[in-house]
């Protein structure tokens, strides 16, 4: 259950002038990722701008992203909210379209302990038995660490099949790997951790960099899975100035100011998300330059 490749893409929500979702750039958006490195896209993350987005949005975003690329990619809905009820609801409701997973993230604001973080993920993966679940821990967002110790208890729930881990930590991630089994897979939620946390056992990446680089991201890790560790590192470090250059500011700002300079129509984020100021376009502009990717 859940076999979702190595790379997956967090996916950007294009808008239009006027703010709303704009469903047809969507589309085009998902088929050109599923062409170039994508093996499963997660569609409405944090970098889809999820809380932004209302629910009605999200469900629709999920029709039309399975549709353009079914038989190319997966499809993983952000189905997480700091409501246990709420996300029990949207996972339930993607789940029959058929979706091929749900992403849920740690609830946010109302800081849970652990025990409530167990409940919580307990009681989805409970009311959507049928559909593969991947916990997604960034406390430098949601205000609160699921524990290695807890995220290991949730491995043993028969579908609970890995995590995006992304609390910058490696010390934890290895810890995650200790603990859990290994057909339990972890992917890094950092694209510059990528290869270091193959290193200890990830299965592969939520990426942002693979809107630009999703080959080039599937040929580092094939590498490193092949032994050929130096190419693998090659490539990693001719991308780490990509990597960082797209959280010079926060994400999805970067990214999405990327995909412009490229000529796609993806529009601005939304408020409280703004423009990218001109030191950051001007930055990244130089590293897509250096790339070739504009």
């Amino acid at each position: 259950m859940g076999e979702f490749g190595r790379v997956l893409t967090a996916m950007i929500t294009p808008f239009k002038t006027d703010g709303s979702v704009n469903y047809d750039v969507a589309a085009e958006l998902a088929e050109h990722l599923a062409n170039n490195g994508t093996d499963t896209l997660v569609v409405c993350g944090t970098t889809g701008e999820s809380p932004t987005l209302s629910w009605d949005e999200e469900y629709q975003l999920f029709v039309e992203v399975l549709q353009t690329v079914a038989g190319k990619a997966k499809v993983i809905a952000g189905c997480g909210s700091n409501s246990t009820k709420e996300a029990i609801a949207a996972t339930q409701k993607a789940a029959k379209i058929g979706v091929h997973g749900s992403l849920q993230v740690v609830p946010y604001y109302n800081k849970p302990p652990q025990a409530g973080l167990y409940q919580h993920f307990q009681a989805i993966a409970q009311a959507c038995p049928d559909l593969p679940l991947l916990l997604y821990n960034i406390p430098g967002r949601t205000g609160q660490n699921l524990s290695p110790e807890t995220v290991a208890r949730l491995a043993e729930i028969n579908n609970i099949v890995g995590i995006k881990e992304a609390s910058g930590n490696l010390d934890q991630a290895s810890e995650i790997r200790r603990l859990t089994p290994k057909e339990f897979h972890i992917y890094a939620g950092d694209d510059s951790l990528t290869l270091p946390l193959l290193a200890i056992g990830a299965k592969g990446v939520v990426s942002v960099a693979s809107h630009l680089v999703g080959n080039q991201l599937q040929q580092m890790i094939q590498a490193f899975s092949a032994g050929k560790i130096e190419v693998a590192s090659e490539i990693h470090l001719q991308l780490f100035p990509l990597f960082k250059a797209l959280f010079l500011t926060t994400n999805p700002i970067p990214v999405k100011q990327a995909l412009k300079l490229q000529g796609w129509e993806v529009g601005s984020t939304r408020l409280p998300l703004c423009e990218a100021e001109s030191e950051v376009s001007h930055k990244l502009e130089a590293v897509l330059e250096k790339l070739g990717l504009i």
